[in-house]
């Protein structure tokens, strides 16, 4: 593909001619889905689904809350000196509007919205709804990509068989997904986990899964920059799925989830993490479990547009890299 046929991005919304506060709040004020002919590099998309959940309701908000949270972020990420809008076209893809009477269903629906925007082309940048919604997307990333690495970010497992009979809920998908073999077990990890257990054998299970774990106690001691080089060399350049439950972060830092769990890591040190994993083959992310009715002045929202933020830049500056590979290969 030559430059010429690459067409410039279309970025946010001009804040110094419309103020942050008016206006639809899509994600970080960028275009609609729509708005560039139906076909984006990173689709920002909803699923407001919270059927899932065992403890406190309320994630079916947390996309929009998120959205509403992302008008102050800008156009260039210092953090990764790039401008993730200008590199690659991001635009918000609305919502996956998911049944929630019916949670098998609400999966189906789920996998089924993905599978057509990935199949556009496009990465997804999710935006939750509760923890079930990974199993879906997962599904459908491994559709495209193989056995995929996966990072979760998240004070629990999310490793456990059912709940109440149920398969399918927040704290089940990445055990149905290891069953499934969508993912590359050589590659798994979860990173900020912390609290009670059921008992031993949760660990047991999960370490047989294929689990890594890096407690937010060892974030704490080995610090940001060390566990994102372990991550790093774990993951390889295999094709890299990140889940991120909020609640990954201490309440201090994200008191509006569902299941709130003492002990967390900050929101420094998740962004540092995620910025120490930007030269992974990043191909979709979600944020979830934000839980906006017991927020506080936006506290849980605002880590989370900004967490969404560092993984949409990463996917960015990669499209971009692998088009300027393209291009310059084409000229030769």
């Amino acid at each position: 593909m030559s430059s010429a046929e690459t067409p410039t991005p279309r970025g946010p919304v001009d804040s110094s001619r419309i103020p942050r506060y008016a206006g639809p709040a899509t994600y970080a004020r960028l275009p609609r889905l729509d708005e560039v002919g139906g076909k984006t590099d990173v689709a920002v998309v909803g699923v407001p689904f919270d059927t899932g959940v065992s403890y406190r309701p309320g994630a079916r908000f947390g996309g929009n809350a998120i959205r509403e949270a992302s008008r102050l972020l800008r156009p260039y990420n210092p953090a990764q000196d790039a401008s993730p809008f200008a590199l690659a076209q991001v635009a918000d893809a609305g919502d996956i509007a998911a049944n929630p009477f019916n949670i098998n269903e609400a999966v189906e629906t789920i996998e089924a919205a993905a599978d057509d925007l990935l199949g556009s082309g496009a990465r997804m940048m999710t935006l939750g709804g509760d923890h079930t919604i990974a199993l879906p997307l997962l599904r459908s990333v491994a559709k495209k990509h193989g056995p995929v690495a996966l990072l979760h970010f998240d004070a629990h497992l999310d490793t456990w068989d059912t709940y109440f009979g149920a398969e399918y809920t927040h704290g089940t998908p990445f055990r149905r997904a290891v069953e499934e073999g969508i993912l590359d077990t050589e590659a798994l990890s979860h990173v900020g986990t912390r609290g009670p257990l059921y008992g031993k054998q949760d660990l047991t299970d999960d370490e047989k899964m294929g689990f890594g774990i890096v407690t937010s106690a060892d974030i704490y001691r080995r610090g940001a920059d060390e566990v994102a080089d372990q991550l790093r060399q774990r993951i390889g350049d295999r094709p890299l799925y990140i889940s991120i439950d909020i609640d990954c972060l201490d309440p201090a830092h994200a008191p509006g989830t569902g299941t709130p769990e003492a002990g967390g890591m900050t929101s420094r040190e998740l962004l540092e993490i995620l910025r120490g994993l930007s030269s992974c083959n990043l191909v979709s992310a979600d944020v979830v479990e934000v839980a906006p009715a017991y927020d506080h002045a936006e506290i849980t929202a605002v880590a989370a547009s900004h967490t969404a933020y560092e993984l949409t830049t990463i996917m960015s500056r990669q499209i971009a890299e692998a088009r300027r590979v393209t291009e310059g290969s084409a000229a030769k």
